[in-house]
């Protein structure tokens, strides 16, 4: 499927409508990532599953149009394009109603996937695209295939299997989490909550993972290495919304981590593009590569 050698990461699970109050904007954490990490200049293909509807083909539209291919967004005859209903508050907080059983719930598996797992520089998934068997199944045999496995926690009630997201951690290389599924992941290991260093290791321990990166707004970002840790302040910005932050940050993070850049210009580079996001409307929001460069490098001389 793909011909050229070029460095790409694989970002699995939901692609839907976020419908707001103002209109819908294509979303869902793993699209968002993907959409960012294009942005960043590197190639990205995305696996989901959209309905045979009109929504359907509106989103794969949408997607070609910002250049990310939809040759690995499968089409079900069955069930619906997701839609999720977001409603941001009066201090800029996105919340969703996530509609069940949806078309990225029925992700099928196929044997030629093993090999554009295998060969992409990051596979990148969360645990909510998992709710259902089939697409659970389809994860965790895409898992074992890959040779970086970046685990974006996204605890979404009602929509939380404690055995699943033990499962995902177990098999993750790079943990990426907020303060408060820190504090969820911790209660995973029966462990008390001391400090943010003593709750990072012992997740580290417990679940033989060697890189976990928490985000902390307005704090800032840690990137634990092993026994090392890395910090960065938030870069001061006016908020226009939060929704897709964290999704950003993450982007920043894989554009840098893949090639091996230093912990401090990878941290550097997921921070400034979660703020840059932040300080934008939407999780998709246009711009190009050029426009981050200099924001980035009017906060980070």
């Amino acid at each position: 499927m793909m011909t050229d050698k070029k460095p790409y990461i694989l970002c699995f699970g939901e692609v839907l409508w976020d419908i707001f109050p103002e209109g819908s904007k294509a979303g869902g954490a793993p699209f968002n990532v993907a959409y960012n990490v294009h942005k960043m200049r590197v190639d990205v293909q995305v696996l989901s599953k959209t309905g045979n509807d009109d929504l359907g083909k509106k989103l794969c539209e949408q997607i070609r149009n910002w250049g990310i291919s939809t040759q690995l967004i499968q089409v079900d005859e069955n069930h619906p394009t997701s839609t999720v209903i977001a409603k941001i508050d009066e201090h800029n907080e996105a919340t969703y109603e996530i509609i069940n059983d949806v078309a990225w719930d029925h992700i099928q598996y196929f044997p030629e996937y093993n090999e554009l797992v295998s060969n992409a520089e990051a596979f990148v998934f969360g645990s909510l695209s998992s709710r259902n068997e089939t697409t659970r199944n389809t994860l965790l045999k895409l898992l074992d295939q890959a040779k970086l496995k970046i685990f974006d926690v996204n605890l979404r009630p009602p929509f939380i299997d404690v055995e699943l997201i033990k499962t995902l951690l177990h098999k993750a290389d790079v943990v990426k989490i907020n303060k408060s599924e820190l504090q969820q992941i911790l209660e995973l290991t029966e462990e008390q909550y001391s400090t943010e260093e003593d709750a990072v290791k012992t997740i580290q321990r417990h679940f033989a993972v060697d890189e976990i990166v928490l985000t902390k707004g307005s704090e800032g970002a840690r990137y634990f290495i092993g026994d090392k840790s890395y910090t960065l302040p938030a870069v001061p910005i006016t908020v226009a919304d939060t929704v897709g932050s964290g999704d950003a940050f993450l982007s920043g993070f894989i554009a840098k981590r893949i090639f091996n850049e230093t912990p401090e210009e990878i941290l550097k580079n997921a921070v400034s593009l979660g703020a840059f996001i932040t300080s934008k409307y939407g999780a998709c929001p246009d711009y190009d590569y050029s426009e981050f460069e200099e924001f980035k490098a009017n906060h980070f001389n």
